[in-house]
């Protein structure tokens, strides 16, 4: 085993400490780990990120992150489940619980479930929501230009993909904020500023899911959540509990990072403004993967060896923890030329921000493009001239590439700027 000193990195260095994303993306550290360490023990004490060992493997390179996501026989998602990064105060019992969300379990019933829950993402369904989505991606940014400045997160990123979500789940209009609040209270239980409340938000969500599959159950409608509810799994129906733990994934895998990559490819866009000048002239259909590369909002996720293997070379024993750094197989310079290069007409892409390949590739993935896609096709039509104002927020996060709050200047409404007979704004900011 490597140790910390071998990458010049600082004693206690942990790629899954909270407090370092709440600072920055470690891509220095990440670029280290490519050229000189691609599989890295990573030491730490014992119980810190909720797991009573003295660490865990750290998989930085692209092609040996697909390379495990592949041997899911050799590597489980739910020995200890896919997240790296859990409360310290998190007990077994607790742990246990998680394994019962669609990540976090291995086949069969992994196939089983995804199966299932698949005909909610299938390119035919994903695309009967189109317009429906347009209409409001339309609507979100037009009506939050009018505010003159305000927080992008909240008023634009967060809006459109707990929309779709809610529009999948049949969530009513007047619970959708609730929903997302549940959700943002359930991802940040390593925040300083959101910690504490987790607990009480996982089970707020899977109360509610509960009586919507209830509800389903006793009065079918002509929708695909009644359908789930009564579809046959192994000769039984889906229970409420296992659409209550589908929710509990939808609010995190459909609303936070498809909400975080909206809001990191602005700050990219922001960051690049020959990039933005393009995307405004050209809207190429390449972009939206661009800034889901770039983002990398799912920074990592874990494996669990089940046998003595192997991982370029590295070897690997039965019941030790692989984290796979999707934040780092992202920019890696042997897949994609130019990767610190924000690149909207980057063809091909083959970041690997779904989760790598594999069985537990993102069922959501042609939902989350659209989404992206939609968004700031809107963004360019009514905010053409947003800039931010100050420095964003960052989610303290061990898995998640969280920004918490992106305050900005709108800029002139379009339909403002086309009738106003000077150059001033006509809005008052």
């Amino acid at each position: 085993m490597a140790d910390n000193i071998d990458l010049g990195l600082p004693e206690g260095f942990d790629f899954t400490d909270p407090h370092l994303h709440g600072e920055r993306m470690p891509f220095e550290e990440y670029a280290r780990l490519r050229k000189h360490a691609p599989v890295w023990w990573n030491a730490k004490e014992p119980g810190i990120d909720g797991f009573h060992d003295d660490g865990y493997w750290v998989v930085s390179r692209h092609a040996d992150i697909r390379d495990v996501s592949l041997r899911s026989e050799e590597f489980s998602s739910n020995v200890n489940g896919a997240i790296p990064r859990h409360e310290p105060t998190i007990s077994a019992e607790e742990l246990e619980v998680t394994k019962h969300v669609l990540i976090n379990k291995d086949a069969p019933d992994h196939t089983k479930l995804r199966k299932l829950v698949s005909r909610l993402f299938t390119p035919r369904s994903v695309e009967s929501m189109r317009d429906e989505l347009d209409e409001r991606a339309e609507q979100i940014a037009s009506g939050a230009v009018t505010n003159g400045t305000g927080d992008f997160v909240h008023q634009v990123a967060s809006e459109l993909p707990m929309q779709a979500i809610s529009e999948l789940l049949g969530v009513p209009a007047e619970a959708r904020q609730q929903l997302f609040e549940w959700s943002n209270q359930m991802t940040g239980y390593d925040d300083d500023t959101l910690g504490g409340e987790s607990r009480m938000a996982s089970a707020q969500i899977l109360g509610y899911a509960y009586e919507l599959a209830e509800a389903r159950r006793a009065e079918p409608l002509d929708d695909i959540i009644s359908a789930l509810v009564q579809a046959d799994v192994d000769g039984e129906a889906l229970t409420s509990e296992q659409f209550g733990f589908f929710v509990v994934m939808l609010a995190v895998a459909g609303n936070e990072t498809t909400r975080n990559a909206t809001t990191l490819g602005l700050m990219a866009f922001l960051q690049n403004p020959d990039q933005w000048e393009l995307f405004k002239r050209e809207r190429p259909k390449t972009a939206a993967d661009e800034i889901i590369r770039w983002a990398s909002p799912l920074i990592a996720q874990q494996r669990t060896a089940v046998v003595d293997t192997e991982i370029g070379g590295t070897a690997i024993k039965a019941g030790q923890r692989v984290v796979l750094l999707y934040g780092s197989a992202n920019f890696d310079e042997e897949v994609f030329e130019n990767p610190t290069t924000f690149d909207i007409l980057r063809d091909p892409n083959p970041h690997l921000a779904f989760g790598g390949t594999g069985p537990h590739y993102c069922i959501g993935a042609n939902l989350a493009r659209m989404e992206v896609d939609l968004i700031f096709n809107k963004i360019a039509d009514h905010m053409p001239d947003i800039t931010a104002i100050g420095d964003p927020r960052r989610l303290q996060s061990g898995w998640i590439n969280g920004i918490k709050e992106l305050r900005v200047d709108y800029g002139c409404p379009v339909s403002a700027q086309a009738s106003a007979a000077s150059d001033a704004c006509p809005v008052v900011h």
